[in-house]
Formats: C-alpha cells, structure tokens, sequence
C-alpha cells in the first residue's frame, strides 16, 4: 500500500460515506462497498461489477482491499487448521489461524505485531513488541479466514459440511488487545454491525493477560462478548516468575476486577492455565488454584478453567506436562468444584497452537 492509498477496512460506514464524497460519489456507493466488504466479502476490486469500470480503477488507484501482505500460508491437521503469515508494509509480522470443525469454525485473530507481555512460556512475546494493529488489519485477518472457510467448503467431500460462516471471532493471537483497546473495540464494533458482518457479540472472545483497567473498562461495555483471562497459577511468586505482568496487577487484585466483572455483567470468565512441567502442575497447586476461585466465606467465583498443556516454544527451558500430570491436576482442581477442561489441541504441527505464533 502507498502512503497515498487507504485501506477500506479501517473505514465505518459513515467514513465511507465521506470518503467517497470527496470522490465525487453518492453516499449509496459507500454502501455498495460496505455491503462488498462485510456481507459479499468480495475480496477483488474487478468482482464488484455493480460499480462502472472507471470507478473500479479510481478505487484500486486509490484504496487496497487491506493491506496485510501474504507472506506464508501453512496448513496442519489435515487442512482444518490454517495459518496466515502476513507482513506489515514495514516487514513486521502478523499471524492468523482459522480451525474448522464439523459444527463451527473459529478463526484466531492478532491484535498487535509482537507483544510486549513478555510471558515466558509464550513465543510471540520473544519479539517484543512491533506495532499495534489498526482496526481494518484486525478485520482484514477475519475476512482471509472467511474466504478461506468457503475454500474448504467447496473442496470437503466429507458430510456434514462446516457452517457457511465462521461461528466465533477469538483475539487469543499475536499481542494483547487491552494494550490496543481503542483500535480492538472498534473492530469488535464493526463486525458486530448488523448491517454489515453481523456477527453475535457472544460469539467474540477476548484474552488478556490480566491487565485490570481493561477488565474493568470491559464489565461497562455495551456489547456482552466473552471475557478469558491468563492466569497460569495460583500464587504471585510463581505467577511472577512466568508473567511479569503480575508484579503491576497481582492476582488479588485481577480476582477482585474478575469478580466486579462478573457481578456486573453476570457472565462467566475463563481462565486459561498453561501446564508447565513441575512449574505450576502439582496436585497443592491445583487445590491452591480451587481455593482462589472458590474461597471459603465467599460467593465462588462465576468462571471455567481451560487447562492447556504447554506447546514447546523454541529456546526455552520448559518443560510440557505429560498426560497423567494433566488429569492429576484436573482431578485435583475438580474436586474443589471448579469446572475445568483440557483444551483439544490444533495446529501444533505448523506452529499455529497457543503460544506459538512468532512470525515462523
């Protein structure tokens, strides 16, 4: 993309509308676009051909359809993981990962370049951070997922076919999008847009890794979308140790914002725990954990736990539970009356599982 060139997804549709003003054009053309954008999901200025062929060649002068460049696309799990590698125009690295699945498809989306969090067990943090992403290179990573959905829908001989649309839009990618609130909300904002994306607010979920203002800001929105939050241990000394974000928010003070969260908006958070062998996986800690989110004296906490045993990270001196360690951990963590999961892997084969995605 130019310096003189827009990219149309950072536009809403009253942008449009003035962007094509100073075009020249009536405001139903903007809506001609918006509705090529978010519904036809056309990706190819040529297909819009209820626009003139001029008019074509002034918008392609003067727009991109996005302006993430492809650099890599990989598929693992026999085509029903994929993994877009892009690149920002300055060359900084953008990862996004479609899973399909024979009743939905969730496409994982990148908020930033990098990060800047730092957690150890985590591979995009190893880059530090880059950039954060404008809302249109946030919404241009679901419209390569949509597209690519429809791909493997014209190809499955398999029956049932997956849905016709992506079922849920998850921000658990490259970055932390309470760091990029203002430019993750508005695409929250756009892809909820009935006349556009139309997509459920309770089919978006976001993931932090705790940063409190943001849960809070989070439990006064208007839009009710599903809140997962990192948290990896029960105790400060070891959460420290993996997340240096929690010598700034320690967790009594992330369950205390969990809990207004909760009480404000009455909907269940889930916390995301990544095994890390004989780090944060013995029986004690999962009882500590229990303790933690269901105290005595007080109203347990509304919340799930997924467990995630650890996807190897290059470079790092980690170590990934084995099977028996993860059930002891679940059993433990059950038996206090926490509902808790082990999350299904996808996409370890191509470095597209959490935690992986670092730009390779």
């Amino acid at each position: 993309m130019t310096s003189k060139q827009v990219n149309v997804y950072d536009f809403s549709l009253p942008g449009l509308v003035d962007w094509f003003a100073t075009l020249g054009e009536p405001a139903y053309r903007a809506k001609q676009l918006y509705r090529h954008l978010y519904v036809l999901r056309t990706g190819d200025w040529d297909a819009m051909t209820d626009f003139s062929k001029p008019l074509r060649q002034q918008l392609a002068d003067q727009a991109q359809l996005g302006c993430l460049k492809p650099v890599k696309r990989l598929e693992g799990d026999h085509g029903l993981t994929r993994k877009m590698l892009w690149s920002l125009p300055d060359g900084a690295p953008v990862e996004t990962v479609l899973m399909i699945y024979p009743d939905r498809a969730t496409v994982c989306v990148s908020s930033q370049s990098g990060c800047p969090m730092q957690c150890v067990f985590c591979a995009t943090g190893k880059l530090g951070f880059l950039h954060d992403l404008t809302p249109g290179e946030i919404i241009e990573q679901v419209m390569w997922a949509e597209r690519e959905l429809a791909d493997f829908r014209a190809q499955a001989t398999a029956s049932p076919s997956p849905p016709s649309k992506l079922t849920n839009i998850v921000f658990m990618g490259m970055g932390e999008p309470f760091n990029n609130y203002d430019q993750w909300w508005t695409s929250v904002e756009r892809l909820h847009d009935p006349a556009g994306y139309d997509m459920g607010a309770r089919n978006f979920t976001v993931s932090t890794v705790g940063l409190v203002p943001g849960i809070l800001r989070l439990a006064d929105a208007p839009l009710p979308i599903n809140l997962a939050i990192s948290l990896h241990a029960a105790d400060d000394e070891t959460r420290s140790e993996m997340m240096p974000v929690n010598k700034r928010y320690p967790i009594e003070e992330l369950i205390a914002a969990t809990r207004t969260y909760t009480e404000k908006t009455r909907r269940r958070v889930s916390f995301e725990y990544v095994l890390l062998k004989e780090k944060n996986d013995f029986p004690e800690q999962a009882a500590r954990l229990g303790q933690l989110l269901r105290p005595e004296g007080a109203p347990p906490l509304l919340c799930h736990v997924n467990l995630i045993p650890w996807n190897p990270v290059p470079g790092t001196p980690l170590g990934r539970s084995d099977r028996n360690r993860v059930l002891r951990f679940q059993a433990a963590l059950r038996a206090c009356g926490v509902p808790c999961t082990v999350r299904v892997e996808r996409g370890v084969d191509i470095a597209a599982a959490c935690g992986q995605l670092a730009g390779a």
